[in-house]
């Protein structure tokens, strides 16, 4: 069952989630960012653990202010609610650039491999379903011949968008750096191992908006789902989740246990690129986004007994870290040898990956 939601936890540990053998906790970061160095082993060890196990963890006093998260969350429902040809004007380009809007069905995530037939037609069925989202996508500024898609020349709204943009992805690059730290400590290594891989920011910070939908869309097609079922590909990933909830992770029994959004935490879980940084010692753990779980609250209840009636509108953001485009991505020290596991992968750069990723993606 899901363990009470506190929105404040005691240091270290408590359990944020518990059901189908999926235990996902909430880890109070505070003790690693200002701490002593027992602190920072003892977080750090409850972050490795934690991604070793399920994949995913909430952080709480991860030093990023509730009211900037707020800002930024309505900045991006402003954004979204621009007229849709402004909208298209700044539009994704390339898997390269990896910048600009993403309209409604462009993008597929739903994903299948090692799977016997029945399963990958069933796949193949629900990747003919457009996600019911749309996405802006904003990565590091500054890269020759990669601009990002501000609206600035649209108006005074667009200039705000833009600085409030590259603030709150200056302020996740930060956390993105102390967390890589974490991991290295839980991982044994010294505490910076990870620094020059990722100091110059190649990560994408992502905006998601899931339209208002009508109840009976989800009751009369059971496969459709607002994102679908994938991992993540990068290192980690930094989740902010407004209160409507539909984010689900996948348990070792296979089942979808609900990720449910604690006021004032980051969700983070592994991506596929850390999982293969680590020799597969660390979890990537495959989500989506689905209908939101039944409410008690008097103004969301089913209309009448055939489920008619509105979801409200959806916002996350999401920060794909990802190690430095340029880096060469082998398994880190202590991951393999004879004793261990046998080495799984070649090096590959991590550019060089991520393009490979987004281009089966679009």
């Amino acid at each position: 069952m899901e363990g009470n939601l506190p929105q404040q936890q005691c240091h270290p540990v408590t359990t944020a989630i518990e059901k189908d053998d999926l235990v996902i906790p909430i880890i109070d970061f505070g003790p690693f960012l200002h701490g002593t160095p027992a602190d920072k082993h003892e977080v750090a060890m409850s972050v490795v653990h934690a991604f070793k196990t399920s994949g995913f963890l909430y952080l709480s006093n991860h030093g990023v202010p509730p009211s900037v998260v707020s800002h930024v969350f309505g900045t991006s429902a402003r954004f979204f609610a621009r007229p849709q040809d402004q909208k298209d004007s700044l539009c994704w380009t390339t898997p390269q650039a990896n910048r600009g809007y993403v309209k409604t069905g462009q993008e597929k995530l739903s994903t299948v491999e090692d799977v016997d037939d029945d399963v990958a037609a069933a796949a193949a069925e629900s990747r003919s379903i457009p996600d019911l989202k749309e996405t802006m996508e904003i990565g590091r500024e500054g890269v020759e011949g990669l601009p990002n898609r501000w609206p600035e020349h649209l108006d005074a709204a667009g200039k705000e968008f833009k600085a409030v943009m590259l603030s709150f992805f200056e302020m996740c690059k930060a956390l993105h750096t102390e967390v890589m730290r974490a991991i290295a400590l839980g991982m044994h290594l010294p505490e910076h191992y990870f620094d020059p891989y990722v100091d110059a920011g190649d990560n994408n910070l992502r905006l998601l908006h899931y339209p208002a939908v009508d109840k009976r869309v989800f009751r009369h097609n059971p496969l459709q789902v607002r994102a679908g079922e994938h991992s993540d590909y990068g290192s980690i990933t930094l989740l902010f989740q407004d209160g409507r909830g539909g984010l689900q992770v996948r348990s070792p029994r296979g089942t979808f246990v609900d990720a449910t959004p604690i006021a004032d935490t980051v969700v983070v879980n592994a991506g596929d690129l850390l999982a293969r940084w680590s020799n597969d010692t660390i979890k990537s753990t495959r989500h989506r986004v689905v209908e939101p779980p039944k409410v008690v609250d008097e103004d969301e209840k089913d209309a009448d007994e055939d489920g008619s009636g509105v979801y409200p509108d959806r916002y996350s953001i999401a920060y794909f870290c990802n190690p430095n485009n340029d880096q060469m991505i082998e398994a880190i020290p202590g991951t393999y040898g004879e004793d261990i596991r046998p080495l799984k992968y070649p090096g590959i750069t991590a550019g060089d990956y991520l393009v490979q990723r987004l281009t089966a993606t679009y």
